[in-house]
């Protein structure tokens, strides 16, 4: 049986009392999912259908991506309507604690690094693995400096070493199975 003590903080889990969704943040939660979801929709719908090669509209490149969108639409909706009874319109959301600033600093910065990668590494002259590698290393070093622990927060040249080797291979591994499995050419 492990010792408490030896159990680092950040992985015991939480009361439910402290971490149990305020039927506000389940609202914006809502409310977010949903606009993904319409800019996954539109993004597909403005995909190229490729009739001109005469493909079949079921494998066309945007019919999966549009489901997906329009289940988060959906899903987002129901949620809405669920945070709704619950009433978030008539009930305020708590202070943020610690915990939870920090969260959204995580989830803003996760946000931030891939607009960025989406945005400006992929598709503008840049190889799809280049662009790849650069992300994925840029995030484990700026998560890893974000650690709660000092001794992980240390930026040692074997960090940086350990980043860009696991960049390296992931975006090689995803540009191989795009390439060669699925024959999706990428930018």
């Amino acid at each position: 049986m492990t010792d408490p003590a030896l159990v680092p903080e950040h992985s015991v889990a939480r009361g439910t009392d402290e971490e149990a969704a305020s039927p506000r943040s389940d609202l914006k939660d809502a409310v977010g999912w949903i606009v993904f979801g319409l800019a996954v929709l539109v993004g597909s719908l403005t995909m190229d259908r490729l009739e001109q090669q005469n493909i079949n509209p079921v494998t066309v490149p945007g019919l999966l991506p549009g489901l997906l969108g329009i289940a988060m639409i959906l899903l987002g909706a129901i949620m809405a309507v669920r945070s709704w009874r619950r009433g978030a319109l008539a009930t305020r959301l708590p202070p943020a604690t610690a915990h939870q600033r920090e969260e959204r600093k995580r989830v803003a910065i996760a946000v931030a690094l891939c607009c960025g990668y989406g945005i400006v590494l992929v598709g503008h002259g840049i190889p799809f693995w280049l662009a790849s590698t650069l992300y994925v290393t840029a995030s484990i070093l700026i998560f890893q400096r974000m650690a709660e622990d000092p001794a992980e927060r240390r930026l040692t040249a074997r960090a940086w070493a350990k980043a860009f080797v696991i960049a390296v291979v992931a975006s090689v591994i995803t540009w191989l199975v795009f390439e060669r499995v699925f024959l999706v050419r990428l930018p």
